[in-house]
């Protein structure tokens, strides 16, 4: 069997890569690094030269970025029927990506208190928050559960948790329409168990009260 290894910290973004690998149900080790330590050691940064966390390592494989571990990931295992089929992902990569592109870099310009002006908003991809935020509730807005449809994908995943950062953290404002879609993401036993692992490891190594 491939070895299969996560390198993370339980207080970032390697969450959502932790969610996808219980989802995806393979052994997998871990590594966990710190900010400003061995998150910027030669040895990690032979992998990740950013020196951020997430990264997997699969075999001979290198993936960082969240959206890109959480594809890969959806490929490399599709008995977990984590993707649609191909004729069938313009929805998966449309919201993959919006994800990736939009959403990430609106929120945090936000949260950094910055803002697009009305005259520059064609300089951004993401246009300003509000056209961002308009677009996000429109695609969780649709009848169907999951974005492709009735199938769970690593796009829920993906865009599922920073939906749910969102509204835990007040990063997004509250919507009826959020709300109703994290509320079917976070109860994925999936889910459970990658939360309850990362919290055990934070307090384990003391980044959460009574740690």
């Amino acid at each position: 069997m491939t070895k299969l290894t996560l390198y993370t910290n339980p207080m970032s973004r390697g969450r959502i890569a932790r969610w996808m690998l219980e989802e995806v149900g393979a052994p997998y080790d871990v590594e966990y690094l710190v900010y400003d330590g061995s998150m910027k050691s030669p040895d990690y940064l032979a992998i990740n030269p950013m020196g951020k966390v997430p990264a997997i390592v699969h075999g001979d494989q290198t993936i960082t970025e969240c959206a890109a571990i959480c594809a890969y990931l959806a490929d490399a295992f599709p008995e977990a029927g984590l993707a649609p089929a191909l004729d069938r992902r313009g929805s998966y990569y449309r919201w993959m990506f919006f994800a990736a592109g939009p959403v990430e870099s609106a929120v945090t310009n936000r949260a950094l208190g910055f803002q697009v002006s009305e005259e520059r908003k064609r300089m951004a991809g993401y246009g300003d928050f509000d056209d961002m935020y308009g677009t996000l509730i429109k695609a969780v807005s649709d009848a169907s559960p999951y974005l492709c449809g009735d199938q769970f994908t690593a796009a829920d995943v993906y865009l599922g948790a920073q939906v749910g950062w969102g509204l835990q953290f007040g990063s997004m404002p509250a919507h009826d329409a959020l709300a109703t879609y994290w509320s079917r993401l976070e109860s994925r036993p999936a889910w459970k168990r990658a939360n309850e692992l990362d919290d055990a490891a934070a307090a384990d190594l003391g980044m959460i009260p009574g740690g």
